[in-house]
């Protein structure tokens, strides 16, 4: 009798917790290339001045399980896209002397985030492949929001993430001898919309 009378409750239990189940998936946000922007800052003349450019097109995915604190980072970049606002080194950074566009149509970064703080991760561990090579890079998020789009009607993420490279590990070493300073400043802003099924 006692196990008649606790059996809708035996039920209701099994289908909420198969109910947070659900809700607690991981989402898969595509990267809105509209809004997805890798930017960078190089030297130029070695401390003469600052150069800065953006690659135009993105392409790529988000996937974010909020309950585990866990998601993963892919996105491809168009290096035909890269933009300097001045056409001839526009022009001059798809050759061989620079990012070989030709060979290396395109950069990738893969990763996982990490460093969950109050519900949003703070980094990301990942492999940036740029011009044939692969070097592991940190990304620091600085900031980083969830919330439903008010346009799309459905949730998107977004977020901003620096990192410190050295291009000449990626051999694109053109003006070491000229005394230009190798080091890269990478600023991406991203906003990615979840899937509709």
């Amino acid at each position: 009798m006692k196990l008649d009378i606790f059996r809708p409750a035996v039920i209701v239990g099994l289908a909420c917790g198969a109910a947070s189940l659900a809700l607690a998936a991981p989402v898969t946000y595509d990267i809105d290339s509209n809004h997805t922007y890798p930017s960078f800052e190089a030297d130029h003349m070695g401390g003469l001045s600052k150069w800065r450019g953006k690659i135009k097109s993105t392409s790529g995915s988000i996937v974010l399980d909020k309950e585990a604190q866990t998601g993963t980072v892919e996105v491809t970049m168009d290096m035909s896209t890269i933009d300097f606002g001045h056409d001839g080194l526009n022009r001059h950074a798809q050759t061989a002397d620079l990012f070989n566009v030709e060979e290396f149509p395109t950069a990738q970064f893969t990763g996982q985030l990490v460093d969950w703080k109050d519900g949003s991760p703070t980094a990301v561990d990942g492999t940036l492949t740029l011009h044939g090579v692969s070097k592991p890079v940190r990304l620091e998020i600085r900031s980083f929001l969830c919330k439903p789009h008010p346009m799309q009607g459905r949730e998107v993420c977004g977020a901003d993430a620096y990192a410190e490279i050295n291009r000449a590990d990626f051999g694109i070493d053109f003006g070491q001898n000229m005394g230009f300073d190798m080091g890269v400043t990478l600023q991406i802003q991203v906003e990615a919309l979840a899937r509709q099924n």
